[in-house]
């Protein structure tokens, strides 16, 4: 469930979750987790590990709460309302192997401003900005852990520089195009704490074919 007005998830969410990877047991957690879709996603991915959300507004952590309720996942995902500028008050230091997030890429001076509170704090760097999401993701993982994000391709010089200014090597990025003939649109990226400098580029992945319907490959990112 997601509001009718205000901000609603897109397919950079549903990749996020998809194209991440985890291993038995591990706790994750979702920095500006929406109304919860990469924390379900994931969770009926992986039914052995434990997801954690932080949501800052409170009517969209509301949502997340009740969307994994309704999906018989609040045994395994829990939604903390709470700003990740702040995640030392509610979180030990390295409490989870695994921190993932679809940060706000648009800085304040970037275009205009959404007047919907919702879309605007979602997507511009008003309550936080990618320098929030890595600090706070330095704090949450231990040596070794891992990072993965979704983020906008025009922004990938800056967004490996602020990761490795936090001590997060990027290790694994892919490049995102919705078609084959089109620029890269975006990236998925795997950071990793205290790492060594070693960067993988896996092959693009494209969501839309010569005709408008999604490849294959892009298809197989619903299927769960």
């Amino acid at each position: 469930m997601q509001q009718k007005r205000g901000y609603r998830f897109s397919l950079d969410a549903v990749l996020l979750g998809a194209l991440a990877t985890l291993r038995s047991g591990e706790r994750v957690i979702d920095l500006g987790t929406g109304c919860g879709i990469v924390v379900l996603w994931l969770a009926c991915r992986f039914r052995d590990c434990s997801f954690t959300g932080v949501e800052l507004q409170p009517a969209l952590a509301r949502l997340a709460e009740q969307n994994a309720r309704l999906n018989g996942l609040a045994d395994r995902v829990q939604i903390v309302q709470a700003d990740m500028r702040g995640v030392a008050q509610h979180f030990p230091t390295a409490a989870f192997e695994v921190v993932v997030s679809n940060p706000p890429y648009r800085p304040l001076k970037a275009g205009r401003l959404n007047p919907d509170t919702e879309k605007a704090i979602a997507r511009h760097e008003l309550a936080g900005s990618l320098g929030t999401v890595a600090h706070a993701a330095a704090y949450l993982l231990p040596h070794g852990g891992r990072l993965y994000l979704i983020y906008p391709a025009w922004r990938l010089v800056s967004l490996c520089g602020i990761l490795r200014t936090h001590g997060l090597e990027p290790k694994t990025l892919r490049f995102i195009h919705s078609r084959a003939t089109a620029p890269a649109s975006l990236i998925w990226l795997e950071a990793r704490k205290h790492s060594r400098e070693a960067l993988q580029i896996l092959p693009p992945l494209t969501i839309y074919d010569e005709c408008g319907q999604y490849t294959s490959e892009a298809q197989a990112c619903f299927d769960l």
